[in-house]
């Protein structure tokens, strides 16, 4: 399927020192970001971080207080020029109950201005025996399937998931990700919003953390992953001799060893209790996770926006 023309060099987005205000309440706090094409870039964010309101701007739902934002080098708000090259998946549909599931993914294609099959979508998200049931009859996991599908009608350019597997069950999430595996091979953009962690750890290229209105971090896994320490932890038996490179004993017999140095000071512990002949109880060695960086977020100093 031909992409639809006039694609733009630079950014697919681009949005810069971003604000948007609900009367004296600032949402969005100048809010600075790039996402090239091909990208998946996951934006997340603790509750009431700003981020919903940040991709309304830009998704060209909301205008902004200040600041600017371009998509596809247009500004959103040029729906003529931007709406027909973008996806759009919702938490929650606005699909009438009334419609079948073929009608709704054959009404939202025309109204996207893309062209599709119909079987094709519904065959990849597995609903293809539901073409004539009634959207209102269908469960919360093929209503989700079903948004994924008028999402992505088209293969459009920038596609928004929000949420995109909440309800779904094991093997549907997979069929998903499988989905937007082939978009992004495709050079489909995606953005995401999705309170499951270890989806974004597993599929972004790239991620934002927001907190409070403002982007307080941003990178891959790894750069986000390497700004906390790693763990180890043990315990031993009473009488043992004192465990080398500081390890603290917070509670207990256990202890605690965290070090930006996991693998060296692993080794360094193990032949430590080998030559001691100490045994390690509970070992245990944890990299640091997304979910981590995360719940670090709320101790983290307010960032100065800069150009």
């Amino acid at each position: 399927m031909e992409r639809t023309s006039g694609a733009s060099p630079g950014p697919v987005v681009e949005v810069d020192r971003l604000s948007v205000s609900y009367g004296d309440f600032l949402a969005v706090k100048e809010l600075s970001l790039r996402i090239e094409q091909g990208e998946l870039y996951a934006l997340l964010g603790t509750n009431g971080a700003g981020k919903t309101s940040a991709l309304e701007v830009i998704e060209g739902h909301r205008t902004s207080s200040s600041g600017a934002v371009r998509v596809f080098g247009r500004s959103p708000a040029d729906r003529r020029a931007v709406r027909p090259r973008t996806g759009i998946m919702l938490q929650e549909s606005g699909f009438s109950a009334d419609l079948t599931v073929a009608e709704s993914v054959r009404l939202v294609g025309r109204l996207s201005g893309r062209s599709d099959s119909v079987d094709r979508l519904l065959g990849v998200v597995d609903l293809t025996h539901k073409a004539t049931t009634r959207v209102g009859q269908l469960s919360g996991g093929e209503k989700r399937r079903l948004d994924f599908a008028t999402a992505v009608y088209g293969r459009p350019e920038l596609i928004f998931l929000d949420e995109p597997t909440t309800g779904l069950d094991i093997q549907s999430r997979d069929a998903l990700w499988a989905a937007v595996a082939d978009l992004r091979g495709d050079g489909s953009t995606v953005i995401l919003t999705t309170h499951y962690l270890e989806e974004a750890q597993q599929y972004a290229d790239r991620i934002g953390l927001m907190h409070r209105g403002t982007l307080r971090s941003q990178g891959t896994v790894a750069e986000l992953t390497r700004t906390l320490p790693a763990t180890i932890e043990f315990s031993m038996s009473p009488g043992a001799p004192v465990p080398p490179f500081g390890a603290a004993q917070p509670t207990g017999p256990a202890y605690l060893i965290e070090t930006f140095e996991l693998q060296a000071d692993l080794k360094r512990l193990l032949d430590w209790a080998d030559l001691h002949d100490v045994a390690l109880q509970g070992l245990s060695a944890a990299p640091t996770r997304l979910d981590d960086v995360f719940r670090a977020i709320d101790t983290d100093p307010v960032p100065t926006p800069t150009r």
